[in-house]
């Protein structure tokens, strides 16, 4: 293996030009050139002495919008960097907003006085102006014993004096005496009125209020119905000591409506009779059920062997004169319930609600026929068989037969 001795010559350039740089004007001139017709990027890059990769990189940032400003020779950023920009903005003005109202919790303590800090805090705490973490973030107090503090502190309490509305009542009294359909509202006005004349302090509607519901001087509330107190009992301890009795109406899936009255003892729950109608219940019907309750607990007779309790609602057909008459001829002693008083005929009531979720509402009820022809068996159905807990569970008629030892 031989070595040539033979060195070849190498050619050094050597230039002091420092590397041009362009301007955003002068790449935006030489980027239009390329979109010239005939003219190609590397054609271009040769001409002006730059690099082809260059040039394309140039076309592409302008293509992407980056040198719209080169027109208005603006100097261009970075997005990120006016990204960065904003965030710093937004950090400088939330410091300055927390700064600022650092400024005006130290403005407000001023004012307040030289006390102690912890007090002072818990007072500007109650002016509710602030929220309690710029409050403690501004004095440096710790917000556990800022809660402490306003727990420990007394609320302003205006004590209720008696003898001032003793004082009123009188007043209140002549006025709701004179004017008696009059709320506490202008009660107010006309006693405020007064007042003034007299060279004293007016009163707020709210003390009037208060004074009025403690003398029960209040109107009732419009709309609604008086409530009683319901602490009497329907159920009786022996049959035939009051029977009850009361109408409801059946509807048939044409549109008919049957009208249906009954009667039945408090004490064994036995329905004794029932009249049943098309058209309506009126006062002849009930003096027809009446009689036929008669005959059925104690066959023909005039009148009653001893007086038994009638009790009813206020119908028209309960109440009517003949039908009163008549009854008390019979030996009844006829029992209205009072105004608004459903509950004091209570067990005629629920009995209407068993029989209709128990016999009309599962039962096909095409027209009034069907109706007046199932009556019957329903009601006989529901005396022998329809248990009831205050019997012992046992059906009225098996409690009758129970209680006469058959």
């Amino acid at each position: 293996m031989t070595i040539s001795n033979t060195i070849e010559p190498v050619e050094i350039y050597s230039n002091t030009q420092r590397r041009k740089r362009w301007s955003a004007i002068e790449k935006h001139k030489i980027v239009q050139e390329t979109y010239q017709p005939g003219a190609t990027v590397s054609y271009i890059a040769r001409k002006h002495g730059i690099p082809p990769s260059q040039l394309f990189y140039w076309r592409k940032v302008m293509e992407s919008g980056a040198l719209t400003g080169i027109k208005t020779e603006e100097e261009l950023v970075p997005v990120s960097e006016v990204n960065d920009l904003k965030k710093r903005i937004k950090q400088l003005e939330r410091v300055l907003g927390q700064k600022t109202m650092d400024i005006e919790i130290l403005r407000e303590a001023v004012k307040i006085g030289r006390e102690k800090k912890l007090n002072l805090t818990a007072t500007i705490a109650r002016i509710g102006r602030f929220g309690l973490r710029a409050i403690a973030r501004a004095l440096q107090v710790a917000r556990s014993n800022i809660m402490e503090k306003l727990k420990k502190m007394k609320k302003h309490i205006t004590r209720y004096n008696p003898q001032e509305d003793e004082a009123l009542l009188p007043y209140i009294r002549e006025i709701a005496d004179q004017r008696g359909s009059y709320g506490y509202r202008r009660i107010t006005t006309l006693l405020n009125h007064r007042l003034r004349n007299e060279g004293k302090n007016t009163v707020n509607h709210k003390r009037v209020y208060r004074i009025m519901k403690l003398n029960k001087l209040l109107l009732p509330a419009y709309g609604k119905k008086p409530s009683r107190i319901h602490d009497g009992k329907i159920i009786t301890l022996r049959s035939n000591t009051r029977w009850c009795s009361d109408a409801f109406s059946i509807q048939c899936q044409n549109g008919d409506r049957v009208f249906v009255a009954f009667a039945m003892d408090t004490c064994d729950r036995e329905v004794l009779g029932y009249v049943a109608s098309t058209i309506g219940i009126d006062g002849e019907a009930i003096r027809d059920l009446m009689t036929e309750c008669v005959e059925h607990r104690f066959g023909k007779v005039d009148r009653l062997p001893r007086p038994i309790q009638w009790l009813t609602d206020n119908g028209p057909c309960y109440v009517s004169h003949d039908t009163v008459k008549f009854a008390r001829t019979l030996g009844f002693d006829v029992c209205t319930t009072p105004s608004y008083s459903p509950e004091s005929n209570g067990m005629a009531e629920a009995f209407v609600k068993t029989f209709k979720r128990d016999y009309a509402s599962l039962d096909k009820l095409e027209n009034m026929h069907d109706v007046m022809s199932k009556l019957s068996r329903w009601f006989d159905d529901y005396n022998e068989n329809a248990p009831h807990q205050g019997l012992k569970m046992m059906s009225p008629r098996q409690f009758l037969r129970a209680a006469n030892g058959n």
